[in-house]
């Protein structure tokens, strides 16, 4: 696993990386010498193609990480709706890390093959929410087993259930996991996100944060299995090493607006790549870098349309 020790809050180099005419992802390389860390977005529902560029910015302009954000594509065009198509994933190959943030995604076997090998490398990887539902290929498709066993094995936990939009969740510090270097600077926090059932997570989690469904902003109401784990690592032991992973079930993109849900994401990137001891004891500095407002989560045409990889601006003014 790649140790990038050097902390680099404080250097911003210019982009050595051309894009095409028609570039399929957004990239920028401000460091040659970093590691590549590639956000796989494509989710209908929360957002994941506003929320992910928006951390990557922040890793690539504040700590000077190279990133590059791959999209669901239909004909040029950043479309979360389309579920067999997201493009540019050969980056995978050479990356350093992988962050994941699909749903139901049906991908043809040559885009699917870079994920999985990906994942077997013992390369580090982390995943938000839908990331547990994160393939659908059905019943009778050779693939059927990544549609709950590869979540299961790979992230810790397969789609189950959750509690329904009507609600939103109260998080706070699992007992004994206060030292954890993810968690430095973070305080208990509410989001938007309503809460993911997490009743068969793999016996080596070691969770972080757990989340109590509450109605509206105002707790209270009689929910069903409450609380549930939120937020976790582990390690995957791929056919070619052991990958530390880091995930949440959190990831409404109202959810970013919280400078904690902010450190959570950016620390756990930071631990997945070996770099806790780069994370200071009040946390990683997770000011947004640029503008993010994104869209409300929703299906249907909630996404903003017509927008391009090459429009998704990576590199700070």
């Amino acid at each position: 696993m790649i140790k990038y020790i050097a902390f680099l809050s404080f250097i911003i180099f210019a982009c050595t990386s051309e894009a095409s005419d028609d570039p399929v992802t957004s990239f920028y390389f401000p460091n040659e010498d970093a590691p590549h860390i590639v956000f796989v977005t494509g989710d209908e529902e929360y957002r994941s193609e506003e929320s992910m560029p928006m951390l990557a910015r922040i890793l690539a302009n504040r700590y000077g990480f190279r990133v590059t954000v791959a999209f669901a594509l239909s004909k040029g065009i950043i479309d979360p709706n389309r579920q067999d198509n997201i493009e540019g994933l050969d980056v995978l190959e050479d990356a350093d890390m992988v962050v994941m943030y699909t749903r139901f995604r049906n991908l043809p076997v040559g885009q699917l093959q870079y994920i999985l090998d990906f994942a077997e490398s013992g390369r580090p990887m982390a995943g938000f929410r839908t990331a547990t539902h994160a393939f659908s290929y059905g019943e009778d498709h050779p693939n059927h087993h990544l549609d709950f066993e590869w979540p299961q094995h790979v992230f810790g936990l397969p789609w189950i259930s959750h509690h329904g939009g009507q609600n939103s969740t109260d998080v706070f510090i699992h007992d004994g996991s206060e030292a954890h270097p993810v968690l430095r600077g973070i305080e208990p926090f509410h989001v938007r996100s309503w809460l993911y059932h997490a009743t068969t997570l793999l016996d080596d989690v070691e969770p972080l944060l757990y989340g109590r469904a509450v109605e509206g902003a105002e707790p209270g109401g009689d929910y069903f299995d409450n609380p549930h784990t939120v937020a976790w690592v582990h390690y995957y032991e791929g056919e070619h090493g052991t990958s530390r992973v880091f995930f949440t079930t959190l990831g409404h993109p109202y959810d970013f607006f919280d400078e904690n849900m902010r450190q959570l994401s950016l620390q756990g990137i930071f631990w997945a790549l070996g770099l806790e001891d780069e994370i200071p004891e009040d946390g990683l500095d997770a000011e947004i870098i640029g503008e993010y407002e994104p869209n409300p989560a929703g299906f249907g045409e909630q996404f903003k349309p017509s927008i391009t990889p090459g429009d998704i601006i990576l590199k700070a003014d």
